[in-house]
């Protein structure tokens, strides 16, 4: 029995329960979106606080769109009071006032009471086709301020006391290029609520107000011992960690970096980003809440792993963040912010695992590989009517861990791997695209002790209209994602046009033209690689030469060791040699 006197079983039962109500909200968007961002990359989360704005459950989802919610919950609740009822549902976008991430992310709020009193909130997010704006999709980099990318929505009520208003709708989505995908899109994300709903009073009528609500105190009280735990099995300390991105999309070909110093002192954890880049004009910034989200994503991977479905308020309370207004880690209204979700979010998370892998080497992570997504908006033949394409498919693999290899296949560190990516089949159904090429290319990993997931060659053939594409949701043209613990970091990246045997470069944060019968091309590096790769296990190497992952070059020069590739064996007298 705890000291709150409740039954394990029960705490047990609810904790769990918190956890699959929180998964079946994403269940029931899977099943029920339409768009392929929502529906086949899964760019959504759902999540459940109380009445006192404290994270319950966020079990999995990009980072960027619930580790910070409290926030936004907390905004809410201050905003309405008392104006809150059964049966409200209130949508925001604002990360100046709504504290969300960027303006595609709509999320969707409702309060849940019981018996006349607010108990819980649940939200719902997902990435919108459009929202308005100077180009489909919400990332173009070089907007005058933020109402150039889109429409603001501060929050405000779309369902009041279970009453649709029409108004609001007619208003968000008038404003939108799609508004039947985004309005199916919106409605998936509210049916999803009224799950979280039926099923949290469901568990309230069965356990009662007072049981559930200890086991919420309970929960939350474990996971902060749990976290400060961890904190306290590290070293005290300031440890050091930077990341840049190619540039702002505006100043082209200037660096914007981030810095983090992350001081342990015993069992609390400070991660203060004070010596980053100033705002930029830029769409690579972040507000304080999308900062804050990836600097704690970032520290929860050095904690036991087994606490990581289940990371609540309680495992924020031993950490502490620090982003003076005005940083790109702080940016102030109206700065731009369209692209951070990729950059500068995704060097916040590397900055972090950068600094803690220097205090916990035995647990040292490398960052994965850049990420190359991109907005396209054209014509497709064969409708006749426009699209919006957003993909990240090109994207290189994740970096190693201190005794594990990167894994592989595309994927993005932003969302630690809970955005998936979408079948050519798919990708050919949906879109005038035809993939021509699509696979892994060697010697693109960062190499270590253990190295990086691979880099990717893909390139596919505009079969419809002459498109603009936006690369802002891109990086690694001129910045690789650093690897740890003397492993290399991942290796650069490259993106073209090509037409014939004519090849144009292209580059990131910027608008590229791809006419029909062009191929797009993204030659995408992996991830960074963990530890001397003069230490990886000879054995390991061959393994990665047979299965074409590196060359036998690569063997020799970075791994020392080397590789007779007609017999498939090791050279040990000349692999000793050069490992002496």
């Amino acid at each position: 029995m705890s000291a709150r006197n409740i039954d394990p079983i029960t705490l047990s039962t609810t904790w769990h329960a918190f956890q699959s109500i929180a998964k079946e909200m994403r269940h029931v968007i899977d099943r029920t979106a339409q768009s392929y961002l929502i529906a086949q990359l899964h760019d959504m989360a759902a999540g459940i606080w109380d009445a006192r704005a404290r994270t319950v459950a966020v079990p999995e989802g990009p980072t960027s769109m619930f580790l910070s919610q409290h926030f936004s919950v907390e905004y809410i609740l201050d905003k309405f009071g008392d104006d809150l009822h059964p049966g409200d549902v209130i949508v925001t976008n604002d990360p100046y006032h709504g504290q969300c991430n960027h303006l595609p992310d709509w999320g969707f709020f409702r309060p849940i009471f019981y018996k006349g009193e607010l108990i819980f909130v649940a939200l719902t997010r997902g990435h919108q086709m459009d929202t308005g704006g100077s180009f489909p999709g919400g990332y173009f980099p070089n907007g005058y301020d933020i109402h150039a990318e889109g429409l603001i929505i501060p929050p405000i009520k779309c369902f009041d006391r279970g009453k649709e208003r029409a108004d609001i709708f007619e208003l968000l989505w008038g404003n939108v290029r799609w508004p039947e995908g985004v309005r199916i899109d919106n409605y998936a994300l509210m049916a999803a609520l009224q799950v979280c709903e039926n099923r949290i009073l469901a568990m309230l009528e069965k356990y009662g107000r007072d049981v559930i609500l200890d086991c919420v105190d309970e929960m939350q009280d474990r996971m902060e011992r749990s976290v400060r735990d961890g904190i306290s099995k590290m070293p005290d300390g300031t440890y050091y960690g930077e990341s840049a991105t190619d540039d702002d999309g505006t100043t082209l070909d200037e660096q914007v970096w981030v810095r983090c110093e992350a001081t342990i002192k015993g069992d609390e954890l400070i991660l203060d980003f004070s010596k980053s880049d100033k705002q930029r004009k830029g769409f690579v910034n972040c507000v304080y809440a999308s900062t804050y989200s990836r600097a704690v994503a970032g520290s929860f991977l050095f904690f036991d792993p087994a606490l990581a479905p289940f990371h609540n308020a309680g495992s924020m309370r031993p950490i502490t963040l620090i982003a003076p207004e005005g940083s790109v880690c702080n940016a102030q209204y109206p700065a731009t912010v369209g692209g951070s979700p990729v950059n500068v979010g995704t060097q916040v998370l590397e900055a972090t695992v950068s600094a803690l892998s220097k205090a916990m080497p035995e647990k040292a992570i490398a960052s994965w590989g850049r990420r190359r997504g991109h907005y396209l908006a054209g014509t497709d033949p064969r409708t006749g009517e426009g699209y919006v394409q957003t993909t990240t498919d090109a994207d290189g693999g994740s970096g190693a861990v201190w005794g594990f290899d990167g894994a592989e296949g595309a994927m993005g560190m932003s969302g630690l791997g809970s955005i998936q990516r979408g079948s050519v089949e798919e990708v050919e159904t949906r879109y005038p695209w035809r993939t021509v090429r699509y696979h892994f290319v060697p010697d693109l990993s960062g190499a270590g002790r253990w190295r990086g997931g691979s880099g990717m060659l893909w390139e596919v053939e505009n079969r419809g209209s002459d498109v603009s594409v936006a690369t802002g949701s891109s990086d690694g043209d001129l910045t690789q994602p650093p690897g740890a613990a003397g492993g290399e970091p991942g290796p650069l990246c490259k993106m073209y046009v090509r037409h014939g045997e004519e090849v144009t470069p292209a580059r990131t944060h910027r608008m590229v033209e791809v006419k029909t019968d062009e191929i797009l091309g993204k030659l995408s590096g992996g991830g960074g690689g963990v530890g001397d790769p003069a230490e990886r296990d000879p054995e390991k190497v061959l393994t990665d030469v047979v299965n074409e992952y590196i060359t036998v070059e690569m063997a020799r020069e970075t791994y020392r060791v080397v590789i007779d590739l007609e017999t498939r064996s090791i050279d040990w007298e000349q692999t000793q040699a050069l490992r002496q």
